[in-house]
């Protein structure tokens, strides 16, 4: 039997539609680059291989932090402690008005010829918290917290802000507020006990010491992470310009180059430890550093540098930072001064001059009043002798002025 009429004429209408062809892709915008195909095969260790494009104090990283919340608060800590410091300094009525900027009235510095920096009395210092070997071998131990938050005055203070902000935003900004505080603090505590192996009987703040920990910390990225970066010579001579400037300072009284050594040290070892390559935010050249996979199964791509990392190196570092830190700390809690046994150390904290010793001296001075209101005091040790138009000063600035007229070298 034949099939029926009505269904041989359904079957003749049926037709075989085919899809239409894709539409052609539309040429990109004038101006735009065509990101080059992704490299299935290429292996991990060649996605950092490119050419650098990114000069170093200028990172295009994506994921740089806006905010320097923890620079800024170390750096409000350093104004506070020195108006602190100045105001218990009180040169005017402590120095019988022998200041300078005397406008400044109770915030006026000691003279130049005291203190080069404009900055308090070592009376000022000590009673702050200063390291000084006799202070230490009595087991005020809390002097190695407390010696890091002190300037020897404000040309000190000025060129270390000055170099924490340069450093600490830079550092903060590309690898985050609690790397960059744990390598302040770090550097700052371990380079304070170096100093305090080194310190003579006279006061010695330590504040450089976690300026010069951001500042091995910055070498050890940049070290670390040179093949991402141009302008690496420029960047270079920056950091030896602040460690040259800072190395100047350490040779002036009151300022500790050993701890400034020590927080270098210790910024080396943190730095390699926990700074990690930058994001630089690239075009994406690899599936591995392109590929994140998303809802519903599509992926996205995303800008990020893979860089294989080795872990064993970073612990080493971390290790050798802990034996320095536990070594040190036990030495300086036993009183053990490493240079008693060094005759030229001393040169290392210090530069000759005719108005400082860099010599551990011991300082005894005869103190003559007169019945016109001058003070005579004599130096014990060098017979150097002073007159001061004045009288009533406390035993600390008696002491103070003791301590220039034995220092003093002809």
């Amino acid at each position: 039997m034949g099939l029926p009429e009505e269904t041989r004429k359904s079957e003749a209408m049926i037709e075989i539609l085919h899809p239409p062809p894709p539409p052609l892709p539309l040429p990109p915008p004038p101006g735009t680059t065509v990101p080059a195909p992704f490299d299935f095969a290429a292996p991990a260790e060649d996605l950092a291989s490119e050419e650098p494009t990114t000069p170093f104090f200028r990172s295009r990283s994506r994921h740089r932090r806006s905010d320097t919340w923890i620079v800024s608060a170390f750096v409000i800590c350093y104004l506070v402690v020195f108006f602190v410091t100045m105001f218990v300094n009180d040169c005017r009525r402590n120095s019988a008005g022998d200041c300078a900027a005397r406008s400044l009235s109770r915030l006026s510095f000691q003279p130049l010829s005291e203190n080069p920096f404009l900055g308090p009395s070592s009376s000022t210092l000590d009673k702050m918290g200063a390291l000084r070997k006799t202070r230490l071998t009595n087991h005020q131990t809390w002097r190695i917290l407390s010696s890091p938050w002190l300037h020897a005055g404000l040309i000190h203070l000025i060129v270390n802000l000055i170099s924490i902000i340069f450093l600490g935003i830079f550092l903060e900004q590309e690898y985050g507020a609690v790397r960059t505080g744990l390598i302040y603090i770090g550097s700052a505590v371990l380079g304070t006990l170096v100093g305090a192996l080194f310190v003579q009987d006279k006061p010695a703040v330590t504040s450089s010491s976690a300026l010069h920990g951001l500042l091995g910390a910055t070498i050890s990225a940049l070290a670390k992470n040179w093949k991402f970066y141009t302008s690496k010579g420029k960047a270079m001579v920056a950091l030896a310009f602040i460690l040259a400037c800072n190395f100047v300072l350490g040779l002036l009284p009151y300022v500790c180059n050993y701890s400034n050594m020590g927080g270098l040290v210790s910024g080396l070892l943190l730095g390699y430890a926990l700074l990690m390559p930058p994001q630089l935010g690239k075009k994406p050249q690899r599936l591995s550093e392109a590929c994140d996979y998303g809802s519903k199964g599509s992926f996205n791509l995303k800008e990020k540098v893979v860089k294989v990392e080795k872990p064993g190196l970073r612990s080493v570092s971390l290790i050798i930072f802990a034996l320095l830190l536990a070594g040190c700390f036990g030495a300086a809690v036993q009183g053990i001064n490493l240079g008693s046994y060094c005759g030229w150390c001393s040169y290392i904290d210090c530069i000759p001059s005719r108005s400082w010793s860099c010599n551990d001296l011991t300082t005894a001075c005869e103190a003559m009043p007169s019945n016109n209101g001058e003070l005579t005091l004599t130096c014990m040790t060098n017979g150097n002798f002073r007159i001061f138009p004045f009288t009533n000063i406390s035993r600390a600035r008696a002491q103070d002025l003791c301590t220039l007229i034995c220092s003093h070298e002809g």
